[in-house]
């Protein structure tokens, strides 16, 4: 698996942790993360791909295609802003590319799978196809979240793309009844495996301890040691 898509059933889900976590577990190789498309800041400040990297150590490479100063969608942003909108082909461009110098690229989406790069409606799932690479669902732990994680996985499939699994975003430290039992109802829900269980405020922990446990947050499949569910 020498790219792997990251993507969530929305946004503020702890996505650019779970790549952060994942990049940290594969410590020892080469890792690139590839962010499409950043919104919401201004140049000089450090986006979601910079946070993977200094979560995760030196051996992380990170790339940012374009950047929009709204927190929108980013076609929307780019639009507003009049500028050139990130496609498909130059994500998977830059992926195989990455891919040529690392052992493993994480693309990180920005918002959900279906949310749109450009206003010919291309989205994160086009540069998945492109690459043929599997995609890694990230998903809340309360309620609500089987009805989105299920809607993602179905997307995914109607367009032949592989789920490589979930991973829980942000868990809390005393889940209540709906986050428990959401962790046995997933995997059926996304009809792939739970990969992880990321704890809610991993990323402010300082950057030792992050890559010191990320490992224990992730399933084997994932380069960590938590039992598969």
């Amino acid at each position: 698996m020498s790219v792997l898509v990251v993507t969530g059933t929305g946004t503020e889900i702890g996505k650019t942790i779970v790549t952060a976590a994942v990049a940290a577990a594969a410590a020892g190789r080469r890792v690139a993360v590839l962010k499409p498309a950043q919104t919401g800041l201004e140049p000089g400040e450090p986006g979601d791909a910079a946070e993977v990297a200094r979560l995760a150590g030196r051996h992380v490479t990170a790339v940012e295609l374009a950047r929009f100063p709204e927190p929108l969608a980013p076609a929307t942003a780019a639009r507003r802003a009049g500028m050139a909108p990130v496609r498909p082909y130059e994500i998977a461009e830059a992926a195989e590319k990455l891919a040529t110098e690392h052992d493993l690229v994480l693309v990180e989406g920005a918002g959900g799978l279906l949310v749109r790069f450009d206003d010919d409606g291309a989205t994160l799932a086009d540069a998945a196809r492109l690459l043929a690479a599997p995609v890694l669902v990230v998903a809340p732990a309360g309620l609500g979240t089987l009805n989105s994680t299920a809607l993602t996985s179905e997307a995914l499939r109607a367009r032949g793309l592989d789920c490589a699994g979930v991973v829980v975003g942000s868990m809390p430290a005393e889940p209540d009844l709906a986050e428990r039992c959401n962790l046995s109802d997933l995997p059926v829900a996304a009809g792939a495996p739970l990969l992880g269980v990321v704890p809610a405020g991993a990323g402010s922990l300082a950057p030792a301890d992050f890559r010191a446990r990320a490992g224990s947050w992730l399933a084997a499949r994932l380069g960590g040691s938590r039992p598969q569910d």
